[in-house]
């Protein structure tokens, strides 16, 4: 009985310390009120894009206040990992830092004998077996909290900092445009640069889904035109005929479109100042019957996943994703963190290296 007690406030703890990551990061949603607030935000989640926007816009809050605090030595975080991570990459969290909480999936494991039936699965316990007969497979079936560490509250070898590409004014990243281009083809549609807007109804571009065609001006400077091509390159990907609520809510699919295009600009060290992005308030109201801070989450995340995608299939230098260089699998993650009031260490002296591939870490949490 004494077991079943304790295990039953162990499990409301892990619940109400779910809730109060959840609260937190709604508080960090409701503060997206303008255009500007979300270019800041998304600009961010470029720079830690292995992990979704929910956990980054985490870290990006918390890290502040550990900034504020004096924990930490600089207001933005460079690399982050879990405490068994940092220890695999030889670096030690000091003591007294407190770890960032963020959501990482619960994976359960779920078995059926008629597996074509989506109801008969059942989730098996911790090292129950399948039945004879039954197919099992593994998928996310809740949510918990985790702790990550920034680098600055580590110690431990040098650990090189993330690029920072130098692009003159009006410059496009060597071999972007090309890189576009080969995915706008490879997804079916013919690339059309044209000589001024006025042979496109005034527009810098547009994406033309019955003749399979994107079309460009070319009366722009080169990072201006790849900017632009990125946005349609995002319309193609997510806002064909077949997209019901990007024809009810043409609003939020531009949204989508321009920020694709400002993650990827920002994951190359562009500069995004040119990027218009309307009031979330706007936006986000747009569906009927929807919470907003729900479809903002969901138009983030569905952005970051485009953006990911495209950017894999690239083949230029790109900023770090704020995963250490060296990390090659997950580690088992520390689940709880002690807080005291030690002074923050330095921040690791390594110095930049000149360029770097991008990353094909996995996500990590949700």
């Amino acid at each position: 009985m004494t077991g079943t007690v304790q295990d039953g406030g162990a499990r409301r703890a892990r619940e109400a310390k779910l809730d109060e990551v959840r609260e937190a990061l709604n508080a960090q949603v409701e503060k997206l009120v303008t255009g500007e607030d979300w270019k800041r935000a998304l600009s961010f989640a470029a720079k830690f894009r292995s992990r979704s926007v929910n956990n980054s816009w985490l870290i990006f809050a918390q890290h502040q206040a550990a900034w504020e605090a004096g924990r930490v030595p600089e207001p933005m975080p460079t690399y982050v990992a879990g405490f068994r991570q940092w220890e695999q990459l030889g670096r030690r969290v000091e003591k007294g830092q407190k770890g960032y909480a963020i959501l990482a999936p619960v994976i359960g494991k779920l078995a059926s004998k008629t597996p074509a039936n989506p109801m008969s699965w059942r989730r098996l316990a911790p090292r129950e077996a399948p039945l004879p007969g039954e197919k099992v497979k593994s998928e996310m079936v809740g949510a918990k909290v985790a702790y990550v560490f920034d680098i600055s509250q580590t110690t431990g070898p040098d650990v090189p900092l993330p690029p920072s590409p130098q692009l003159l004014e009006g410059e496009a990243p060597a071999g972007l445009r090309e890189g576009l281009i080969r995915q706008v083809e490879a997804a079916g549609f013919q690339f059309m640069p044209v000589p001024h807007e006025g042979m496109i109804h005034g527009a810098n571009g547009i994406t033309k889904f019955d003749d399979r065609q994107v079309a460009v001006r070319a009366n722009m400077d080169d990072a201006a035109q790849v900017k632009t091509l990125v946005h349609e390159l995002a319309h193609v990907k997510m806002h064909g005929p077949d997209n019901e609520e990007a024809r009810q809510h043409r609003g939020i699919g531009e949204v989508e479109a321009e920020s694709v295009a400002l993650m990827v600009g920002a994951a190359h060290g562009m500069d995004t100042s040119a990027y218009t992005v309307p009031y979330v308030s706007g936006w986000a109201m747009a569906a009927d019957g929807k919470n907003p801070i729900q479809i903002v989450q969901a138009t983030a995340e569905r952005v970051r996943k485009v953006a990911v995608e495209i950017l894999d299939q690239l083949d230029t230098v790109q900023i770090g994703d704020g995963t250490p260089p060296g990390l090659t699998r997950e580690a088992p993650q520390r689940s709880t963190a002690k807080s005291t009031g030690r002074k923050p260490p330095a921040r690791s002296s390594a110095g930049r290296s000149s360029a770097a591939r991008r990353s094909a870490a996995p996500v990590r949490g949700l």
